[in-house]
């Protein structure tokens, strides 16, 4: 943000992170077109709270962000959510400039700050599970969220504001300053980077479900304030490895064109039949983490590829491992192979997922011997028939409700407060007290 301030829903909670459009691969391997956010909070209360850090290139960006805010003023706290470096790179910078801030984290936070900096920590605060911190009006309240995505990881709620300080969850590619959709690049931070930590991810919606959230702010991508169940629908799915989107999935790999011939043939003869949805990919061609993200979004999948030194072809290998280190689970697939002797593709494929929970194989696979036959091509006419058959891996549409929040009304004719989901009392509600209409109260918080 290179020292703008965006406020956030309070006068009192300000956005001090900055924006990178100069880093080429995010974690050394994904794309990232437009950039990357790496968010930081202040909260201004009696007592100061900073929100993670940012990452080692934008130390003095950070810092003046800070000033800004602070001005003459001191933090009290320094929260870290997440040691991962792109958060935690200036810690050390930061106790330079206020060293009597207090470091707040869990055991296994201060164990990797250890492990980075090998700097004591002179003015530390321990917390637990569960534990609450005072910062005047606002009430912080730790809840850890171990492996999304790293051992040491907790958010923050803010009892006042209605606020979780998410960590990672949430997040997405991009930085702040472009608008692009959300989902898109969300899906493919969360399937590439979180994907393999469903469980987890469960739980920490599990703990979700339990606050009144009006505002989500991640450490990387856009704070989220508007329709609250959407997001927590998506988060829903994903970390239950359920398939979002109706339609087919085709990824292949091709030497010398055959194979892709079959692949753009089942999906012309898939569109033909009216799918929904289909999906192409060259695996030697396209971005790996797109064609990971679109094998997790379909309910349907298909893989062709040639056998090659008596092996899968090595981007097919490649792009199976990324799937079943993340879990790939829940769908139907089909195999293509093609070989101009031994062919052996389809087994071998087949035998790399043989870990994988709940996949369906359309039998048989299709068996090219070197380019497609007229026999080839009733083949993948009859595996479009049975792509087009209805999926039981879809996800339902069941959409997961952001809890709504709690406001309190005063009645103006005899003063009783009543506490109310919702931004207004019922219209035929009554004082229980005076016996006047709901017009007679006014939202007091």
């Amino acid at each position: 943000m290179g020292g703008k301030i965006m406020k956030l829903l309070r006068d009192d909670i300000y956005y001090v992170g900055v924006n990178d459009h100069k880093l080429d691969l995010f974690e050394g391997q994904y794309i990232v077109p437009n950039g990357m956010a790496y968010n930081s909070y202040v909260i201004k209360d009696e007592l100061i709270a900073i929100f993670d850090t940012v990452d080692v290139k934008f130390t003095k960006e950070w810092l003046a962000n800070l000033k800004e805010v602070l001005k003459d003023q001191k933090p009290t706290y320094l929260i870290v959510q997440h040691m991962e470096p792109d958060h935690s790179a200036n810690i050390i910078e930061f106790l330079k400039v206020y060293p009597d801030t207090f470091v707040v984290g869990n055991t296994k936070t201060f164990t990797m700050m250890d492990q980075f900096f090998h700097t004591e920590i002179k003015h530390k605060l321990v917390v637990n599970d569960g534990d609450t911190l005072n910062l005047g009006k606002h009430t912080l309240k730790f809840v850890f969220a171990p492996m999304v995505h790293w051992p040491e990881v907790m958010v923050t709620y803010d009892e006042f504001s209605k606020t979780l300080f998410s960590a990672d969850a949430f997040g997405k590619f991009g930085a702040l300053d472009v608008e692009e959709d959300w989902a898109c690049e969300a899906r493919r931070y969360y399937i590439g980077i979180v994907g393999k930590y469903g469980f987890q991810v469960q739980n920490l919606l599990q703990k979700a479900a339990k606050l009144q959230i009006e505002l989500i702010c991640p450490l990387h991508g856009p704070m989220l304030d508007k329709d609250l169940g959407y997001y927590l629908n998506l988060y829903d799915i994903w970390s239950s490895y359920k398939s979002e989107t109706d339609g087919v999935a085709i990824f292949y790999t091709s030497v010398y064109g055959h194979t892709k011939e079959a692949a753009e043939l089942l999906a012309e003869k898939l569109r033909e039949k009216g799918c929904p949805k289909v999906a192409i990919t060259d695996l030697a061609r396209e971005d790996m983490a797109e064609a990971v993200e679109d094998a997790f979004r379909y309910p349907k999948i298909v893989l062709a590829t040639t056998t090659y030194n008596m092996q899968i072809f090595p981007f097919m290998h490649t792009f199976i491992d990324h799937l079943t280190e993340r879990l790939f689970q829940n769908k139907t697939v089909a195999l293509i192979e093609n070989g101009t002797w031994a062919p052996a593709a389809a087994k071998l494929m087949k035998e790399k997922l043989a870990n994988s929970k709940n996949l369906e194989f359309i039998e048989p696979s299709i068996r090219i011997i070197s380019s497609l036959t007229e026999e080839n091509k009733k083949q993948i006419a009859a595996l479009a028939d049975e792509l087009m058959k209805p999926s039981k891996h879809l996800a339902s549409e069941r959409k997961v409700e952001a809890p709504k929040a709690k406001h309190h009304f005063a009645c103006k004719i005899c003063g009783f407060v009543v506490e109310y989901e919702g931004e207004e009392l019922p219209k035929d509600f009554v004082c229980p007290i005076c016996k006047h209409p709901a017009s007679d109260f006014e939202k007091i918080d």
